[in-house]
């Protein structure tokens, strides 16, 4: 322990020399524009700034990288809460409760509980990584495809809490979700699938953030507009130094979820090409799930906004362990930071911590140094933030529509994209009007090719016998708590009738 406290302290000393401080606040403030921004995220950040990095020392260029990555979960929730359109697909849960409390005038209580979360997940999950990254790692190794399969199973679990009372509808919204996460070619044999006669722009498949952002975008412009004939009340906010230290203190309430939120979103970050998408999902999920007013989750709970928030950031740092450790990128921002780190001629791997001990612990140390600075940036801004909801509708109507179709056209850069994220609008707008949930069907999709790549990995391997998801004593673990967490709901709804 102490051995490792010395290392630490060597780490922040490296990562506080003025050429990486330097790269720590400017990567931190680009993070956190990129994240805000929708449809780039911190992968096509991370990748556009990789060149620049050749003008300084490799430590001060990985920083600089991972500073990005950090600000841009950051950064995701800020256009979720003020505009309702998520920055990337790791903030789209922020948008369920995030956007109805900026429409009920409290946009700074959300932002402050994004910030304060994202400070508390990134803290807590730097920690972990500072004194459990060899064992972690050995650990994270253990899961193989059937592993993998049982995770998304308890993913999609805690998802049947999303749609409250009405499992029915909310199974329904899983299903149709995971239907269009299959459109696209099949992963074995190559051929096209669903594309619909033989129409080119679904052999990509459908990209998230399409449907996100048609949905929490496009669809709930629509449905502002039909509901309020155009004449949308701005809500005010008066920010005050009063007024944030009372939101501040809101941390008290959920604190609990945060915790819960770090822990689940780093154990998830740790696994390979798992990534911070899956975790804010889960998180949330499982906040809803043991709520003790679940009903108040997408109406504005301010922990509906933290464990997103706190999960996503967590998994950001627990992606980089498999990327040090062993050289597995977790997620695809990190995949860009390995091939960095092999530019430079440093191979990640067990002896990286050996060999390149300054460079390591000065990576861990800029963590600390980041997660800090990221969030005075938020909370510094978050007046400015606030005064786009000050726009008058007429403004602002315009400025969405023009974001969400630059954000429906980044990722793949063909207008048929464009026409897809119009009708998911629509298809968004008319499944709210009939009050089925869209959000299990949102992070279906997401889940969707995981889960399917895993499932049949698993069945290659055993020749189609399903038991090897029960045999294996993770993937078994993995697919009881599953099964627990699947019946908790009815079990809930049962005892509101007895009692």
């Amino acid at each position: 322990m102490d051995t490792v406290l010395v290392l630490l302290g060597a780490g922040l000393l490296e990562a506080m020399q003025p050429i990486n401080l330097l790269m720590i606040f400017l990567g931190c403030t680009i993070g956190l524009l990129i994240g805000a921004m929708p449809g780039l995220g911190s992968v096509n950040g991370v990748a556009i700034l990789l060149p620049i990095t050749f003008l300084v020392p490799p430590t001060a260029a990985i920083i600089f990288l991972a500073a990005i990555y950090y600000g841009a979960m950051y950064g995701g929730a800020i256009s979720s809460i003020t505009l309702g359109i998520p920055g990337a697909s790791t903030a789209v849960a922020t948008v369920f409760d995030g956007r109805p409390l900026a429409q009920a005038g409290k946009a700074d209580r959300a932002l402050t509980a994004a910030a304060v979360a994202s400070f508390i997940g990134g803290t807590i999950s730097v920690v972990l990584f500072t004194l459990f990254a060899p064992p972690l790692a050995e650990f994270a190794l253990k899961f193989g495809p059937p592993e993998e399969f049982a995770l998304m199973v308890l993913a999609f679990a805690t998802f049947i809490g999303l749609g409250g009372d009405d499992i029915p509808k909310t199974i329904f919204s899983i299903l149709i979700g995971l239907v269009l996460a299959t459109i696209g070619l099949d992963i074995i044999s190559g051929k096209p699938r669903l594309i619909f006669g033989d129409i080119s722009g679904f052999l990509h498949g459908i990209n998230f953030l399409v449907l996100a952002i048609g949905i929490y975008g496009i669809g709930e412009m629509l449905w502002t507009l039909e509901q309020t004939q155009g004449k949308v009340t701005v809500h005010k906010v008066k920010m005050s130094f009063a007024r944030l230290f009372r939101n501040l203190q809101d941390v008290r309430h959920y604190i609990g979820t945060t915790s819960l939120g770090s822990a689940v979103g780093y154990f998830v970050g740790t696994l390979p090409a798992a990534g911070a998408t899956p975790a804010s999902l889960m998180s949330y999920g499982l906040a809803k799930t043991f709520s003790r007013d679940p009903d108040s989750f997408g109406k504005g709970n301010i922990a509906g906004v933290a464990a997103p928030e706190a999960g996503n950031n967590a998994a950001s740092t627990g992606s980089m362990l498999p990327m040090i450790t062993l050289g597995i990128p977790g997620s695809p921002t990190t995949a860009i930071l390995l091939g960095g780190m092999i530019i430079w001629g440093l191979r990640p791997g067990p002896l990286l911590f050996t060999e390149h001990p300054d460079f390591v612990w000065g990576l861990i140390g800029s963590l600390y140094i980041a997660n800090l600075v990221t969030l005075l940036l938020n909370l510094a801004f978050i007046p400015v933030f606030v005064k786009v909801l000050t726009m008058p509708f007429t403004i602002l109507a315009p400025v969405i529509f023009i974001l969400c179709v630059v954000g429906g056209f980044a990722p793949t850069q063909t207008m048929h994209d464009v026409w897809l994220m119009f009708l998911f609008g629509v298809a968004g707008y008319f499944l709210r009007k009939l009050n089925y949930p869209v959000a299990p069907a949102v992070l279906a999709i997401v889940l969707g090719p995981l889960a399917e790549r895993s499932l049949r990995q698993s069945l290659l391997a055993s020749q189609g016998d399903p038991l090897i998801f029960v045999e294996r004593p993770l993937s078994a673990t993995c697919i009881a708590i599953a099964v627990l967490l699947a019946c908790y709901p009815l079990v809930r709804k049962l005892r509101r009738r007895s009692a």
